[in-house]
């Protein structure tokens, strides 16, 4: 019998394990796991008791090798945090168990995030007979196959990709993170980067930014970040000249950050507070809401696409692939916001064709390295219909 193991009950780990029992002809037995079974019993409760819970300290590879013999899992699916991904790789490389993650490794003192460690891992995936299937999320995830797609059947070859993500939604709060607000506020704050004719180009925090008119949502300030996805997707889409990053921001969130981090409050490092040693930004996380509860309170829509631009039988051609998300619908639908939906289904689904088959290999792969067809139609159906529009 096929077991599925999720680790990590946020928000996104809520969605995984809503949408594998929508699935479970698939997916079967479906074990979800996390430090805090709290968060797991009240996940177990909103799916009428179908799911097996139980704890695990996902820093340390011993407790998940033991949880995989335990379970007997057929496939395990890492919505932890990102800081937690080499010790579940290794974990699983030990049991030879195939792996999905939806976001590349960060170093929990380093405010850096890269494949490098992850992709280090290939051999022993290989030797392990296994697939490890890294950022199956929305971004990375969704538009790593978008890109893949577009290459397939739009283009001969891409010269340009800008990767653009609006989260149009309000929560009602003066300021939160739809995500773990460590990673998307050292995210956010960090340098930006942008790869062209070959070489990597950094930029000032939000210093470059263009308006974007995103379907359904309207005209939004799109700042350029660093993104993970762009580094991978550099090696796999030929042709490619210049590829860039950009996200939605609104004014009131800057001017908070912005404040926050001149007073000291995204620091990384540890500092002396009334006798004891505290991490600025986990103290920040603690006054911060949880992303997880947002869902109920917001309303408005999600828009993240890629709009390519290259030539197709000696002709230029433009590009959009695009998907729009209500977060109202999809708390309706499984109990969560939009972002953390549009991360937890490209993760169910990416499991899903592994499980199946129809995306198999030995070693560690990115999203493109995939065929995007399956995956393409699986998100039709599964609840992110996307959109093509020719510029």
């Amino acid at each position: 019998m096929t077991t599925t193991l999720i680790i990590g009950a946020g928000g996104v780990g809520r969605v995984v394990a809503h949408k594998c029992v929508m699935n479970k002809d698939v997916f079967g037995r479906i074990v979800l796991a996390s430090r805090s079974i709290g968060r797991c019993e009240t996940i177990k409760d909103e799916l009428n008791g179908a799911i097996d819970i139980t704890t695990v300290d996902a820093d340390k590879t011993e407790e998940v090798i033991k949880l995989i013999n335990e379970t007997n899992a057929s496939i395990v699916i890492n919505v932890a945090l990102p800081y937690q991904d080499l010790t579940i790789m290794d974990a699983c490389i030990a049991t030879k168990t195939p792996y999905l993650d939806t976001a590349n490794y960060e170093h929990p003192d380093e405010a850096k995030f890269e494949y490098k460690l992850q992709w280090e891992r290939d051999t022993k995936f290989k030797e392990a007979g296994i697939m490890g299937l890294l950022g199956s999320g929305f971004d990375p995830g969704a538009t790593n196959v978008f890109c893949a797609y577009a290459q397939k059947h739009y283009f001969d070859e891409i010269h340009t990709i800008d990767i653009l993500d609006c989260n149009a939604g309000d929560h009602g709060y003066a300021f939160a993170t739809n995500f773990n607000p460590e990673i998307n506020l050292r995210e956010v704050s960090a340098n930006g980067r942008y790869w062209e004719n070959g070489e990597w180009i950094e930029t000032k925090p939000l210093e470059i930014m263009q308006v974007w008119d995103y379907p359904e949502v309207g005209p939004k300030d799109s700042y350029l970040l660093y993104h993970e996805e762009m580094e991978s997707l550099v090696q796999n889409i030929k042709g490619l000249k210049r590829i860039r990053f950009f996200m939605t921001f609104g004014q009131s969130y800057i001017k908070h950050m912005e404040v926050l981090q001149n007073v000291g409050m995204l620091g990384i490092e540890p500092i002396e507070h009334q006798g004891q040693q505290i991490i600025p930004i986990e103290f920040l996380k603690t006054l911060l809401p949880d992303p997880a509860s947002l869902g109920a309170r917001t309303k408005g829509k999600t828009n993240i696409g890629i709009v390519a631009e290259g030539i197709k039988d000696g002709k230029p051609r433009k590009i959009y692939i695009y998907q729009v998300k209500d977060h109202e619908e999809c708390y309706a639908e499984v109990k969560s916001q939009g972002v953390s939906y549009t991360t937890g289904v490209p993760a169910m689904i990416g499991a899903k064709l592994m499980l199946q088959g129809i995306w198999s290999g030995q070693g560690v792969f990115n999203m493109e390295q995939m065929d995007p067809d399956a995956f393409m139609d699986e998100m039709n159906t599964q609840g992110l219909p996307w959109q093509v529009k020719e510029l």
